[in-house]
């Protein structure tokens, strides 16, 4: 039988599937390059479980209950206890699961690289971030330069680094201040500031009003905004991280803030996370970034959609 016939005899979804074997690979590898570079500077790898008692209360993430728990939407919780207890650099690579997303970049159940770093806060942070980003690329074939949506995206330039309120003034059509008062700061960052960031360079967009700081610390000269950034390339978001809150009333307030604030909106809550608020007041200075391993095999791979790079799509696994 030729390999022409036999393709012919294969259902369409099997012929999807196979058609994704190069960015399987360019997965594969891409994953290995992580872990060694985490591996080469000492950082421990870890694993948190999965199915948790109480995930971290974020007004936009809905986490999905099962077996009296709720699945991970993000291993952030666990990692930070294991710093209070004294591990100084751990990362883990897992799967998280958040309820509802679904699109061309999203998924349901997807990957996450999340690391820790006690000692450093968010603007060392970013540097380690470059630095995993230009080992992977090189160590996936795309040294230099990357190409996503039909930019090419030099990494040997300076990167951009843009504060969120220069953002805003640049970009957006009405004030940052106007923006947070109306509820309309995501759908400025969607539609007018998102599309502009790491079109030529990657971005950082950093220092975010304090009151989208979620579990950040806020920055020391102006309590308005927090040591928070978020990581660009080719107007895709692939990272979120922070210099780590490590006040327990404080942070406790805050989750008291988006509890409400998902109960306004009809919502529901899972019980406050009281052995993460515990282990809070012993945790060390230090900073934490989640990337979307997913969305980065897009960006080093080229590929315009998240469904091309994972081996099943939830539909595909559906009864």
């Amino acid at each position: 039988m030729s390999p022409g016939s036999r393709a012919e005899g294969l259902s369409p979804e099997i012929l999807r599937i196979s058609s994704r074997k190069a960015a399987l690979l360019l997965r594969a590898g891409l994953l290995r390059a992580i872990r060694d570079f985490f591996d080469s500077r000492d950082f421990l790898e870890v694993e948190t479980p999965i199915l948790i008692g109480a995930p971290a209360p974020e007004l936009h993430i809905d986490p999905i209950e099962a077996e009296g728990g709720y699945l991970q939407t993000s291993p952030e919780l666990c990692m930070k206890r294991l710093l209070a207890a004294g591990f100084k650099k751990i990362y883990q690579i897992s799967k998280c699961f958040r309820k509802g997303e679904r699109g061309n970049l999203h998924l349901p159940e997807f990957t996450m690289l999340e690391w820790y770093h006690s000692g450093i806060g968010y603007r060392e942070l970013m540097t380690e971030c470059v630095e995993l980003f230009k080992f992977v690329a090189g160590e996936c074939g795309s040294a230099g330069k990357i190409r996503f949506r039909n930019h090419e995206i030099d990494l040997e330039r300076p990167w951009e680094y843009l504060r969120v309120e220069e953002a805003f003034e640049r970009w957006s059509p009405i004030p940052l201040a106007k923006a947070l008062r109306d509820g309309d700061f995501d759908i400025i960052m969607v539609e007018n500031i998102e599309p502009r960031l790491g079109r030529n360079v990657p971005s950082f967009i950093y220092d975010y009003p304090i009151s989208l700081g979620s579990l950040a610390r806020s920055v020391p000269d102006d309590g308005r905004f927090a040591e928070r950034f978020e990581f660009y390339v080719g107007g895709l978001e692939l990272a979120n991280g922070f210099s780590e809150l490590c006040d327990p009333v404080e942070q406790r307030g805050r989750f008291r803030n988006d509890i409400s604030a998902r109960q306004a909106l009809g919502k529901s809550c899972g019980p406050m996370p009281e052995r993460f608020l515990d282990a809070l007041g012993s945790m060390p200075e230090a900073a934490g970034i989640a990337l979307g391993v997913d969305r980065m095999v897009m960006v080093m791979g080229g590929f315009s959609d998240i469904d091309s790079v994972v081996a099943f799509t939830p539909e595909e696994t559906a009864d």
